[in-house]
């Protein structure tokens, strides 16, 4: 557990996943530079529709035409962003999880007590269902059809995203303001579990995210939260 001068050093940043790692989407290397820029600023969309079609289709019912299609552009000119159809998959599932690790990770090492900070990294974990769904939705189901080498490194940020939940659970024991024979890990692969699960259900129950992510938090604390008694000093 880190001091309090440098929280969470572990988990400011991931092997291999460093700001010259390679991507597992780029411009063709032969493309003029007027090609190039305009590949740059199309990519957002071009994920965002491989994001819709895995989503909808599923990796195996999906394909490079669906995509293609969507966009209402040739499926050749895919491979100017793709490779294969399994790199488009790297790269939803990567933007589905680098967007949860960097904001979990501001959260894990801002100021507030273990307790508000877990309460905003569950907020932080909910939120994407508003806007990004899609998103999390290929990255929780369809992951696990990567490739080898393209789940290990799509893990690296899963690891990560844990270890910060992990580590603010932890810090909070230390302290007292959790229960002190709580097992951070196994707390940890609880709340993710839950908050992970709403995928699922939470626009057939049309109940808000915010509202979730509330419940979740006070269902949490309450269950981890160390006894009055505990928490308070003792008298000399």
């Amino acid at each position: 557990m880190a001091s309090d001068g440098s929280r969470l050093v572990r988990c400011t940043s991931l092997p291999g996943l460093s700001s010259g790692a390679k991507r597992p989407m780029g411009v063709a290397s032969l493309a003029s530079p007027r090609r190039a820029a305009n590949q740059r600023r199309r990519a957002p969309q071009i994920i965002e529709a491989a994001a819709r079609v895995f989503a909808e289709r599923g990796y195996h019912g999906a394909t490079t035409q669906d995509i293609a299609d969507v966009l209402g552009i040739r499926q050749a000119s895919l491979y100017y962003y793709f490779s294969s159809k399994e790199a488009a998959l790297e790269a939803v599932c990567l933007k589905g999880v680098e967007g949860f690790f960097d904001a979990a990770k501001t959260i894990a090492a801002g100021p507030g007590s273990a307790q508000e900070r877990l309460t905003l990294l569950i907020n932080s974990h909910l939120s994407p269902l508003i806007d990004r769904r899609d998103f999390v939705k290929v990255f929780q189901n369809e992951r696990k059809f990567l490739p080898a080498e393209s789940r290990k490194r799509i893990g690296r940020w899963s690891r990560g995203l844990e270890r910060i939940f992990e580590d603010v659970i932890a810090e909070g024991v230390a302290k007292g303001e959790f229960r002190a024979d709580l097992d951070p890990r196994l707390t940890t692969l609880a709340i993710l579990g839950m908050c992970n699960a709403a995928t699922t259900w939470y626009r057939k129950e049309n109940v808000p995210v915010s509202h979730i992510a509330k419940e979740f938090a006070r269902l949490a604390l309450q269950g981890i939260d160390a006894p009055e008694a505990a928490r308070r000093p003792r008298r000399r």
